[in-house]
């Protein structure tokens, strides 16, 4: 299966399409989408915020419910922080995900492919990347 990049149109192969409906899922307010208030992840709304433990542990489970709620394509598995500690100060602040990628999981097929890697960087807006 492919998908269409959001910001170019051109085609993406289907884990891209997967990494991409993160990025999506991560930036979109709740309640902000009409015919569906309750998709999104809750994120946005802590930017700004002092950086605290809690709040950090919050920011991290938001994300991975967020993920299994919306993505069936990706399991989250496990996330690890990543930064060092100036670099969290300074609110560059990222993550790294390791999650079952399953390619038919919006088809009801929940075989897992493979496990990747990504990242989600809150330096300058939410990014996503794949390893």
């Amino acid at each position: 299966m492919t998908g269409i990049d959001r910001r170019t149109g051109r085609s993406i192969d289907n884990l891209t399409s997967a990494y991409q409906g993160v990025e999506v899922i991560l930036t979109t307010r709740l309640s902000s989408r009409v015919m569906r208030r309750e998709f999104g992840a809750g994120v946005v709304e802590l930017l700004g915020r002092a950086v605290t433990p809690s709040l950090f542990t919050s920011w991290m489970q938001l994300v991975a419910t967020a993920i299994d709620i919306w993505e069936p394509r990706l399991a989250v598995r496990r996330i690890v922080p990543s930064g060092t500690v100036d670099q969290i100060r300074l609110g560059q602040v990222g993550i790294l995900i390791e999650a079952d990628y399953r390619p038919r999981g919006h088809l009801g097929d929940f075989t897992v492919e493979r496990v990747v890697g990504f990242t989600i960087g809150l330096g300058r807006g939410v990014t996503v990347s794949g390893t």
